[in-house]
């Protein structure tokens, strides 16, 4: 696949094959990330499907599992107005007999239901679709037309989840990644909540053509949030301890294109603390005129092609006389997280990173800061994530002893969820009630 190819289709508002997914399946009951094949399977309770029928279809599609003599597979799922009547419930003033209807008479004793277990199964066996059952289950329950408005709905979304469950495709971005593992795992991003990581990469000013230093131990999440925002500008560098980078799974999530890959990239903070490279230790091939330089180049290109066409290296030589340039090797593709270049590491030595952004649970706050603040550009912004107040504040403590930054304050996101539907507007009775700490100030010269 050609770069221009997987630029077009990550940029693509269409599912294609080998991209990366999330699944929502019932309504945020289950998450699952995906990458579409068609031999890829997804299980949906008790029974595999497979994800072909997902592959070119846009994102935001949603599918309904249904079964057939073959199997159960996906389907488009295609909404009718009868199918969910929430507008005409809508603050109880359409139906008529909404005001006398109450659920003070019945009663939870498992006989309101007439069609039994084994009356579903023949059902199925004969190619009944799941709304066919739910239709069934509705019109064969004593007690369904006693009910309120809202129990009615509340009775056919819990039965539409378990015989016709829905699975919903979501581009996997920053947001839905982060609030997909704030869901599901949590520990592996280190509780980092998606308006706490807005708000990280809002106090470190990442925008076009920005360089970030980035310390990323939450498995990546930030990298990717970055390299997202940067847009195939600029350059994130991940940097770590030690010899072992943290894993970055989770940037091959996010379905960047080849050109935001190549702006991210490795190194440890041995290597950008080391003094830059002399440039006098290079052999003096460019001093002189414009003549020599160019010979120097023709020389230099002669090599290389005798070097190619050599049997050594399995090229043929056939045509080599007819070559005006040689081509050595077909390069790989970068990926994301190639290790700096020296050229690179250089001009970050000489000129500095844009910003500087940390989310390290696992390391010591201060020692990571006092190490790689110096990196910074003068006047350029640093936000820190802790889950925890104290490191930050001891962080902050001596940052103001050391005269190192200024503008230093440390902020508690705080987020409430609603649960926006007519007439039933309320704060979710269960939502995460703490979002961790951000530090966040100004590099200034301690010079």
């Amino acid at each position: 696949m050609s770069s221009t190819q997987n630029n077009n289709k990550s940029s693509s508002r269409i599912t294609w094959e080998g991209c990366s997914v999330l699944l929502d399946i019932n309504d945020g009951d289950r998450l699952v990330f995906a990458r579409l094949s068609p031999a890829a399977k997804l299980k949906i309770g008790n029974k595999n499907c497979s994800l072909q029928p997902l592959i070119g279809c846009p994102f935001g599609t949603v599918f309904q599992l249904d079964t057939s003599s073959d199997g159960p597979f996906l389907s488009p799922f295609q909404p009718k107005g009868d199918v969910n009547n929430t507008d005409e419930i809508k603050d109880g003033h359409d139906q008529p007999n909404s005001d006398s209807k109450d659920n003070r008479s019945l009663i939870d004793n498992n006989t309101a239901q007439s069609l039994t277990g084994e009356d579903i199964e023949d059902m199925r066996r004969q190619g009944a679709k799941g709304n066919e059952i739910i239709e069934a289950l509705i019109a064969n329950s004593a007690t369904f037309d006693k009910k309120t408005s809202f129990s009615q709905e509340k009775y056919r979304l819990k039965k539409q989840k378990k015989y016709a469950p829905r699975v919903l495709i979501r581009r996997p971005v920053a947001r839905s990644i982060c609030e997909a593992y704030f869901k599901k795992y949590p520990l592996k991003i280190g509780f980092l909540r998606v308006d706490t990581l807005s708000l990280l990469l809002s106090m470190a000013n990442v925008s076009s053509n920005s360089d970030i230093l980035v310390v990323d131990m939450v498995g990546g999440l930030l990298t990717g949030a970055v390299a997202e925002r940067l847009g195939g500008t600029g350059f994130v560098c991940n940097s770590y301890l030690g010899q072992t980078p943290p894993s970055m799974d989770i940037v091959r999530i996010f379905n960047l294109s080849d050109e935001i890959c190549k702006r991210i990239v490795r190194s440890s903070i041995s290597d950008l603390l080391s003094p830059k490279e002399s440039p006098q230790q290079n052999p003096k091939q460019d001093v002189g005129s414009v003549e020599s330089q160019s010979i120097d180049q023709m020389s230099v290109s002669v090599n290389m092609e005798e070097v190619s066409h050599s049997p050594e290296n399995g090229i043929s030589d056939l045509g080599a006389e007819n070559t005006t340039f040689p081509v050595l090797k077909a390069h790989k593709a970068i990926k994301a997280g190639e290790k700096a270049s020296q050229e690179i590491l250089d001009s970050w030595k000489e000129n500095g990173f844009s910003s500087l952004i940390i989310a390290a649970p696992d390391l010591d706050t201060w020692t990571v800061v006092r190490d790689l603040l110096p990196l910074l550009s003068n006047s350029a912004p640093f936000a820190i994530y802790h889950q925890y107040l104290q490191p930050l504040a001891t962080c902050m403590h001596n940052l103001q002893l050391e005269k190192m930054a200024i503008g230093l304050q440390i902020t508690e996101p705080w987020l409430r969820e609603y649960q926006v539907l007519p007439s039933r507007t309320h704060p979710h009775m269960q939502m995460s009630a703490f979002g961790g700490y951000i530090l966040s100030g100004t590099k200034i010269c301690s010079s």
